[in-house]
């Protein structure tokens, strides 16, 4: 990667990176309340047990535990599709202009070496091609 192209993309006034950022994490903070105070109410568990249900909900792991009741297996079914989604959404528009700056550095340095290979071959064709004695 070149030199500052991580605060080059961070710092671009054009760049929507730090509010798509900002955003997407505040989405999946939402969720996340909403979840675990929802689990908390509807089947009765602790901060602390709710929160770490919706972890794994959102990195799609699977629950440690399932809920009892019929209104949190709902919920938590429901909240299974907004959860993964944020959670996607979040490290997406966080990490995505990264990863499509190191994809492109990655690519015009194949294509540099691509390009000096092919100098090198035309360069071996020309230095056979005038030491060959025409027939």
């Amino acid at each position: 990667m070149n030199e500052g192209g991580i605060a080059r993309i961070i710092r671009h006034p054009l760049s929507p990176f730090k509010k798509r950022a900002f955003i997407s994490i505040m989405i999946l903070a939402i969720v996340m309340a909403i979840g675990t105070i929802g689990m908390m109410a509807l089947e009765g568990w602790d901060p602390v047990t709710s929160l770490y249900f919706m972890s794994l909900l959102a990195t799609a792991e699977g629950p440690a535990q399932a809920p009892v009741t019929v209104g949190g297996k709902i919920f938590a079914s429901v909240m299974a599709f907004f959860s993964i989604g944020a959670a996607i959404s979040a490290i997406t528009f966080t990490f995505g202009p990264l990863f499509g700056s190191i994809l492109k550095e990655g690519f015009a340095y194949v294509e540099k070496g691509e390009n000096k290979l092919k100098k090198e071959l035309e360069h071996k064709n020309q230095t056979r091609s005038s030491t060959r004695p025409e027939d």
